[in-house]
């Protein structure tokens, strides 16, 4: 999943690609590196961010996603609103990548099982604003669990088919950095509520604090990719559906080597054997 910020004040590349012209060249240029998935989103949440006008959120995204669906790319919104979800489906977009889950508008629930689409969850707390002041666990990954495992209850409850549903355990979001880790080393208790799972470790500082410099400052976002793609290939070698990136290519290439990993894992030894004799 590569993505394209059409914000002025993301943590990463905030006002790269404000422009919708430039945010549309940016998609194709991550679909070149090897994007299956493009994500969309016009307001950020970067920790302390506020939130934007529904009307101005609309208007940095649904020309962009309907440039890029014409272009024959796979859309993704990122939205927690409702009818912007709804506005960018009939836009074009396949998939709504929702921060909060459902959380943040109730609305929700019904627009996804409406459309059919596919539907990401993150495990959410808070808004941008006032996440970190919610990053309290006793255990993380069984607290994660059990909240992510709550939340697809309710979506089903609300009419939701669950095959519709992706989780994602929104690292960085009301998590401080150590307690990234955790859940990045557990995916597979995640996995076990029965879900596929979508990561976004992308440039997060909790990469950051793990390169800090000397004196300790963070590596800034710009130089986490690389980190960003060993994330990506622990990750796809656990079994995530999915991993969203800045860095398309770097990430492309480490699912890649994951894929090879894990089926020469599923390699019997009798095969292993025969192939050898027949080099």
């Amino acid at each position: 999943m590569g993505v394209v910020n059409v914000t002025p004040d993301s943590f990463s590349d905030g006002g790269a690609w404000f422009e919708p012209a430039a945010a549309v060249e940016h998609g194709r240029r991550l679909l070149a590196d090897g994007a299956d998935l493009l994500d969309v989103g016009g307001e950020s949440t970067r920790p302390g961010a506020l939130r934007v006008d529904v009307d101005e959120e609309r208007r940095r995204v649904l020309p962009v996603i309907r440039e890029l669906c014409a272009a024959g790319a796979v859309v993704s919104i990122d939205t927690t609103r409702a009818q912007v979800a709804a506005e960018a489906v009939e836009a074009g977009a396949l998939v709504v990548n929702d921060v909060s889950g459902g959380l943040a508008d109730e609305g929700m629930a019904r627009v996804v099982a409406e459309t059919g689409v596919v539907y990401v969850a993150m495990h959410w707390r808070g808004h941008a604003d006032v996440m970190d002041a919610l990053a309290t666990y006793g255990d993380v990954v069984q607290d994660v669990r059990a909240e992510l495992a709550a939340r697809l209850d309710d979506l089903v409850a609300a009419g939701v088919d669950p095959a519709q549903v992706v989780l994602d355990p929104g690292l960085g979001f009301a998590k401080p950095g150590r307690d990234n880790w955790p859940l990045l080393a557990h995916l597979d208790a995640l996995r076990s509520i029965g879900r596929p799972l979508l990561v976004g470790a992308s440039r997060k500082r909790f990469l950051g604090h793990l390169l800090a410099g000397p004196d300790g400052s963070p590596a800034p976002p710009g130089e986490r990719d690389r980190a960003t793609a060993a994330v990506s290939a622990l990750a796809a070698a656990a079994g995530a559906w999915c991993v969203r990136a800045h860095d398309v290519a770097g990430s492309a290439d480490a699912v890649r080597v994951a894929a090879a990993w894990t089926t020469a894992q599923g390699t019997s030894e009798g095969d292993h054997g025969a192939r050898a004799a027949d080099r």
